[in-house]
C-alpha cells in the first residue's frame, strides 16, 4: 500500500495509489492477460473493503448528526415563524450542497484529476512543463474560488429580494434576510468542500471526504446550543458558516500532502523522449482541452442544470406554504427529514456501483452496464418500498419519536405527520430518479433528456401545488411533490434507453411486486395500530417495536409471493466488496474490472457522487 509518510492511522484506510495515480490501461502491465491486473491481490481487496467500510461507517454518523441537528432545531425554536425564516435561508446551502459537492463539481472535476493522474503516471508534463495533476489545480482551483467568492457577495447583496422571490409571504422576512446573510458565505466553503472531495476521491482517498457532514453537522449542533439563546435560530445560520469551514478543514491537510508528495512528471531531458500534453496524442478516453477551464463546459452545464432544476422544487413548494400560517414550511421540513431515510438509504447502494456502471459504459459493454442498472433499480425501489410502507404506518409515532419535546407540540407532530404520508408516495420517483440519473452521466457526457424531464416535472409540481395549495394546504404541496417526481422518473425511465439499453417494460413489471408488497405492508401496520394502542402499547418506542418486524414480514411475503405469480423478476444481489464485477468474457489482452473499479474512480472518464 501507498501512503505518504506523514499520514496518520486513519490514512490507511485510502485505497492504494493515493500517491501515483492510476496505471494507464496500456501500460505494459496490463497486456498479455497479466493475472496481476486483472484480479487484485487479496490483500488489496481487504483494504478496499476497509475503506468503504470507514466511508460508510462515516456517512452514516453524518447523517445520524444530521437528524440530531434537526431535533435540536426543534426542541428549541419548534415550528412557527422563526424557522421557517431560517429554511427559507437554508434554501441556498442546499441547494449549493447540491451542485457543488454531491453532483455539479464531482461529474466535474473527478474525471478531470483521473486524467491528469493518468498523465502524470505515464511520464507526461504539463503544457508548461510541470506536474499534471498541480497544474490541473493551479488552472482550477483559483478560478472557481474567484466565481464562487463573487456569488455569495451578490448573494449577500441581494438577500432581502431573494427572500421576497423564495417566501413573499414570510411572516418575519428581516430573520430570513439576516439568516440567508449569513448562508451565503456556505457558497466558498461548500465549492472549496466539493473540489477537495472530487481530487480525494480520483486519488482513491475517501476517509476524509467521507467526514465532511460529520464536521458540518457538529458545527451547526455546537452553534445551536452555545448561540441559540443570545440569537435565536439565526444561531443555526452560524453554524451553517462555522461548518462549511469545518468541511474544508478536514479535507485540506489530505489534500495538501497528496498535492506536495506526488510525483511528478519527470523533466525533459534532451532525448530523453518525455513529452508535453500538447505533444501527446491521448487515449480514446481522455478528451483533449484547450489552456482554459480544464473540463467539459457541456457536461458541467447539463449536470448543474439538473441539480439546479430538481433543488427547485423545494424552491416551488416553500413559496407556496409561505402564505399558509405560520408552521407550514416547518412542518414540510420535518417531514421531508424523516421521509429521505429510507431514499439516502437506498441511493447509497447506487453509489457504491455507480463507478461499475461508468467503466462498462467506456468500455462498450452495454449489457453488463444494463443488468447492473436494472438490479440496482430493483434493490433500491425494494428498500425505499419497505420504508414507504413503514412511513405511512408509522407516521406519528415516527415524529413523536424523533422531534415531540421542547416547542414541538403534539399539534405540529400531527401536522407533520399528514404531510410524510403524502410525501410516501413520492419516494419511489425520488429513488428511480437518483438511480437512473447515474446511467445518463455514467458515459461523462453531456445529457439534456435528463434536464428537460426533469424540469417537466418540476413544472407539474408548480401548477399541481398552485391548485392544491388552497383547498389541501401542506398535504396539497407533497402531493405535488409526489405526482411531479414520480413524472420525472417514468420519463427518465423511458428515455433511458438512449445511455444503457434498459429492459423498460421488464424493470416495470418487476416493480410490481415490491410495490405491492409495500401497499399489503402499509395496510398491515395501519390495521395494527388501534390493536396496540388497545394493548397499552402508547409509548412510541413500543409500538414502533412492535409494528416494524410486522411491517417487514408483510412486506417480504407480498413481494415473495407476488414473484412466484409470474412477474418477471430481475436477479437481485447485493454489491460485493473484494469481488470482480460480473461481466461477459472479455478477450484475454483486455483488463477486467474489479474492486478497484467498483470503489474508486479510475484512469477511465468515471465519476463519484456522494
Amino acid at each position: 500500500m501507498t501512503a505518504p509518510a506523514t499520514g496518520t492511522g486513519a490514512e490507511a484506510a485510502d485505497t492504494p495509489g493515493a500517491a501515483k495515480g492510476p496505471r494507464p490501461l496500456n501500460s505494459p502491465a496490463t497486456k498479455g492477460g497479466s493475472s496481476t491486473t486483472a484480479s487484485p491481490p487479496p490483500s488489496v481487496n481487504r483494504l478496499l473493503a476497509r475503506a468503504a467500510l470507514l466511508t460508510a461507517v462515516f456517512s452514516a454518523a453524518g447523517s445520524l448528526l444530521g437528524l440530531v441537528r434537526d431535533q435540536t432545531l426543534a426542541q428549541l425554536f419548534g415550528a412557527g415563524p422563526g424557522t421557517d425564516a431560517f429554511l427559507v435561508a437554508w434554501t441556498v446551502p442546499e441547494l449549493a450542497s447540491t451542485l457543488l459537492i454531491e453532483e455539479g463539481l464531482a461529474f466535474a472535476m473527478v474525471p478531470a484529476f483521473s486524467v491528469a493522474l493518468s498523465r502524470r503516471a505515464r511520464g507526461e508534463r504539463a503544457a508548461g512543463g510541470g506536474d499534471p495533476v498541480r497544474a490541473l489545480v493551479a488552472a482550477s482551483l483559483p478560478r472557481l474560488a474567484l466565481w464562487l467568492t463573487g456569488v455569495g457577495a451578490l448573494l449577500i447583496a441581494t438577500a432581502p429580494l431573494l427572500v421576497d422571490l423564495l417566501a413573499p409571504g414570510l411572516d418575519d422576512p428581516g430573520l430570513a434576510v439576516d439568516c440567508t446573510r449569513l448562508t451565503a458565505t456556505s457558497l466558498l466553503s461548500f465549492g472549496l468542500t466539493g473540489y477537495c472531495s472530487a481530487a480525494l476521491r480520483a486519488h482513491r482517498s475517501f476517509l476524509a471526504p467521507a467526514t465532511i457532514y460529520v464536521a458540518y453537522n457538529t458545527g451547526i449542533i455546537t452553534a445551536l446550543f452555545v448561540c441559540g439563546g443570545r440569537w435565536g435560530v439565526a444561531s443555526a445560520a452560524v453554524g451553517v458558516a462555522v461548518g462549511g469551514c469545518l468541511m474544508v478543514a478536514v479535507q485540506a491537510p489530505s489534500l495538501w500532502r497528496r498535492l506536495r508528495t506526488g510525483e511528478a512528471a519527470p523533466p525533459a531531458a534532451p532525448g530523453s523522449g518525455a513529452r508535453t500534453a500538447e505533444e501527446t496524442t491521448a487515449p480514446p478516453n481522455e478528451p483533449q482541452r484547450g489552456a482554459g477551464w480544464p473540463v467539459d463546459g457541456g457536461l458541467l452545464l447539463t449536470v448543474l442544470l439538473f441539480a439546479a432544476v430538481r433543488q427547485s422544487q423545494v424552491f416551488i413548494e416553500r413559496f407556496l406554504a409561505s402564505g399558509l400560517p405560520a408552521g407550514a414550511i416547518s412542518h414540510l421540513n420535518y417531514a421531508q427529514k424523516i421521509c429521505q431515510l429510507p431514499m439516502v438509504l437506498s441511493l447509497m447502494l447506487c453509489t457504491v456501483t455507480f463507478p461499475v456502471v461508468a467503466r462498462a459504459v467506456a468500455d462498450g459493454d452495454t449489457e453488463a452496464a444494463r443488468d447492473r442498472v436494472e438490479r440496482d433499480l430493483l434493490l433500491a425501489a425494494s428498500v425505499v418500498l419497505l420504508g414507504a410502507a413503514a412511513v405511512v404506518a408509522s407516521a406519528p409515532q415516527l415524529v413523536q419519536l424523533l422531534f415531540q419535546r421542547g416547542a414541538f407540540t403534539a399539534a405540529d407532530t400531527s401536522a407533520t405527520a399528514g404531510v410524510m404520508r403524502v410525501y410516501a408516495a413520492g419516494l419511489l420517483g425520488h429513488t428511480l430518479v437518483g438511480a437512473l440519473i447515474r446511467a445518463y452521466f455514467s458515459g461523462n457526457r453531456r445529457a439534456w433528456y435528463p434536464v428537460a424531464a426533469m424540469a417537466a416535472g418540476a413544472a407539474a409540481t408548480g401548477l399541481l401545488g398552485a391548485l392544491a395549495v388552497g383547498p389541501f394546504g401542506v398535504r396539497g404541496i407533497a402531493a405535488a411533490n409526489a405526482a411531479g417526481i414520480t413524472l420525472t422518473a417514468a420519463l427518465l425511465l423511458y428515455g433511458c434507453t438512449r445511455t444503457v439499453p434498459l429492459r423498460t417494460g421488464r424493470v416495470a413489471a418487476a416493480l410490481l411486486c415490491p410495490l405491492g408488497g409495500a401497499v399489503a405492508a402499509a395496510a398491515a401496520g395501519l390495521a395494527a395500530a388501534p390493536l396496540l394502542g388497545s394493548l397499552g402499547a402508547t409509548d412510541p418506542t413500543a409500538a414502533l417495536a412492535l409494528q416494524l418486524p410486522l411491517i417487514t414480514l408483510v412486506f417480504a411475503a407480498v413481494t415473495c409471493l407476488l414473484g412466484r405469480r409470474g412477474f418477471p423478476a430481475l436477479s437481485v444481489r447485493l454489491p460485493r466488496l473484494g469481488r470482480p464485477a460480473p461481466h461477459p468474457a472479455r478477450p484475454a489482452d483486455e483488463p477486467t474490472a474489479t474492486a478497484t473499479d467498483d470503489a474508486a474512480p479510475t484512469d477511465r472518464k468515471s465519476a463519484d457522487v456522494r
